[in-house]
Order: structure tokens, then sequence, then C-alpha cells
């Protein structure tokens, strides 16, 4: 415990103060993080399969610039760069020919690369342009997350009795769910009415609110069941206390995913 608290303290001195100036070094920060969440996924892939060093570095080249692409464009109208989308796809399948050897370099490492770089890169991404939109916006985002799945912890040990999914998360209850959503959609919302849109009606941002804090919390069962899948109990040990990067990072990655799809209504 001990441990977990000082690593959130000096989360918290770090992160916050980049959070608050915002521009390059908080794009700096964001692709660190992602970096550091590819790092953790291919970690896990190297069980399996240890993907080729030139792969892992046009990996983590081709992150880098998802994260950081389009995000002075200060506005959520986001489409798909089909021709970054191609570039991507050729990068990882090309390859498979030169390298002719399944123990090396397969067909399922590809996919993976792909959709590993994909989703991490957008979802990141996302919460960059979301910083470069509005400060609010992204504290929004972050106030979501941190609060839905704070009172979901605090809310499943303190009366959780119903297992959520046991087979994926045996600590997850039910209540800690409802808890956890209700405390975060209470919080998000009266933040988000009071200082960024206090016009707007209330129980659509409560509805809206509460439909990205459970999908939040879906989003930590998807990444509950790839350490499952993977028999680890946490991405890594770069966080004391509190494991990897995507441990952390693993309802705000799906909450700033679904947030892209409502930004107009917001």
């Amino acid at each position: 415990m001990k441990k977990r608290i000082l690593s959130a303290i000096v989360m918290i001195i770090i992160f916050i103060p980049i959070l608050l100036i915002g521009g390059k070094a908080f794009v700096v920060l964001t692709s660190l993080l992602a970096g550091m969440g590819l790092y953790e996924l291919l970690k896990l892939r190297s069980n399996e399969n240890k993907v080729p060093l030139f792969m892992r570095l046009c990996s983590y080249l081709i992150l880098i610039i998802i994260c950081t692409r389009n995000i002075s464009s200060l506005d959520f109208n986001y489409t798909l760069d089909y021709k970054m989308i191609s570039l991507i796809i050729f990068l990882f399948l090309f390859p498979l020919v030169f390298y002719n050897d399944n123990k090396k370099y397969n067909i399922t490492d590809a996919l993976f690369l792909i959709g590993s770089v994909l989703f991490l890169g957008f979802s990141f991404n996302l919460l960059i342009i979301a910083r470069n939109y509005d400060l609010y916006r992204i504290i929004y985002l972050l106030l979501l997350s941190t609060m839905t799945d704070t009172f979901a912890l605090i809310t499943g040990k303190l009366v959780g009795k119903h297992k959520l999914v046991p087979k994926i998360s045996p600590n997850k209850t039910i209540e800690g769910l409802l808890g956890g959503v209700i405390m975060g959609t209470f919080i998000a919302s009266s933040f988000y009415h009071v200082f960024i849109n206090p016009t707007i009606s209330l129980v659509m941002v409560i509805l809206i609110t509460t439909t990205l804090s459970i999908i939040g919390q879906i989003g930590d069962l998807v990444f509950s069941m790839i350490k499952r899948y993977y028999n680890k109990k946490d991405f890594s040990n770069l966080i004391p206390g509190h494991g990897g990067i995507l441990d952390r990072f693993d309802s705000i990655i799906f909450i700033a995913l679904a947030f892209i799809l409502v930004a107009d209504i917001l």
C-alpha cells in the first residue's frame, strides 16, 4: 500500500503540471506513455513469439507518428487517414515475405502489431487533441475515468458481494461497478456542467457521461482479458504498486475512443 501511495504522489507531481502547461510537453509525455504501453503489449507477445527488433522499432516509430498527427486541428472532426492506415498495413505485412520464417515473424505477429499500433496510437492521439482543444475537456475525461475506477474499488471492497465476471476479473463486483459508475458520473457531470457548458441539457450530459463511464469499465475488463490470456497479473511493474501503464490507463483509453463518437453533442 505504501508503494502504491508513493507512486500515486509521484505520478500526480509529474502529470498535473504537464497537463496544465499543455503544448509540446503534454505531447511528449502522452507519446511516451503510448510507447510504454506498446512496450508492455510487445513484452506480453514475446511470451509466445518475440517480434524481430526491426519490426518492433518500426512499431514505435509509427505509433509516435499516429500519436502526433492532426493535433493542431483543435477540433474533433476526426477523419480516418487512409494513406496512413495503408502504409501501416503494408509496413507490417510485406516483411512476412522477407523473413520467410514463421518462427521469427508470422501473420499473427503482423496482425498483433497492426492492431496494437492503431489501437494505442488513435487513443493517445485523441487525448492530445482533447487537451489542445480545451483543458477542461481533458480534465473531464480524466476525472470520469479516475473517479469511476476509484469508487468502483472502494464500493467493491465495502459492500461488494456479487462477482461481475469472475473468469475475467475475480475481484470486480456488480456493486463496485454500480458505485463507480454512479459516483464517476455524478462528479464528472457536475464538473462538465459547471466548467465546460452550463447551457447544455444536464440530462444529456448525465446520459452521455454514464455511457462513457460504463465503456471505461468495459475497457478495464478487456485489458483484464488480455492479461488473463497471457497468464499475467499486471502488464508490467513500471509503476510500483500499480502495475504497468496499461493497468492505469485501461479505462481512459476506451473513454477517449468513445468520446470522439459523442464529441459533437458535448
